[in-house]
C-alpha cells in the first residue's frame, strides 16, 4: 500500500474547519496528520490572508495511481470552493500532492514529488514532524533544506490533535 504525502493549506474562510473537512473528504485512511501551522503566503500578491498549513500522510490502495488522487483532490478543493485561475489567488483549500510512494516523474499534468516539498518550510516543517526520514526524490538528507528556508514566515499553531477535534 503505497503512502501519500498531501499537503494541506487555506487562507479564506474558516481555515481550520476547511482544512479538517478537506483531509476526510479525500476519503483515504489517514496514517498520519502534522501540528497546523501558520504561514505568510509566498509568491503572491501582497495583502494576501496567512495561510494555515498542514502534511498528511494518506494509505492508498495498492491499485491507486498518482492521477487518480490528484483527481479526488482537485474534485475535493472544489467542492470547498476553490475557483481556480490565472496567478496565485487566495485559496479555500488547496490540496497538493506532495509524495506517491517512491514516484519521481515530471509531465504537464504532474510532478513527484512536488517541486515545493524542499523549498517551502510550511511544507517541510510539517512533512519532517510527521516522517522524519522521509525519502524525496533529489535530496539525500531533506532535513539539511529546511536550514535554508527557516526564514520563511511560519510559526506553530496547534499541535497534531487539531485534525480530529470537532468544533473552531
Amino acid at each position: 500500500m503505497p503512502e501519500a504525502a498531501i499537503g494541506l493549506g487555506a487562507n479564506l474562510g474558516d481555515r481550520r474547519r476547511t482544512l479538517r473537512s478537506g483531509l476526510f473528504g479525500i476519503g483515504l485512511p489517514i496514517a498520519a496528520v502534522s501540528s497546523l501551522y501558520e504561514s505568510a503566503p509566498i509568491e503572491t500578491d501582497p495583502g494576501q490572508p496567512r495561510y494555515l498549513n498542514a502534511v498528511a500522510i494518506l494509505d492508498c490502495p495498492a491499485e491507486m495511481r498518482p492521477e487518480e488522487l490528484l483527481a479526488v483532490l482537485l474534485r475535493v478543493e472544489a467542492e470547498h470552493g476553490r475557483l481556480r485561475g490565472p496567478g496565485k489567488a487566495p485559496r479555500t483549500l488547496d490540496l497538493d500532492l506532495l509524495l506517491f510512494g517512491r514516484e519521481a516523474r515530471a509531465d504537464e499534468r504532474l510532478t513527484l514529488p512536488h517541486p515545493g516539498v524542499l523549498r517551502r518550510r510550511f511544507v517541510l516543517q510539517p512533512l519532517l514532524e510527521v516522517r522524519p526520514q522521509v525519502r524525496v526524490s533529489g535530496a539525500e538528507q531533506p532535513a539539511q533544506h529546511l536550514e535554508t528556508c527557516l526564514s520563511q514566515d511560519v510559526a506553530l499553531l496547534e499541535g497534531r490533535c487539531w485534525w480530529w477535534r470537532t468544533g473552531t
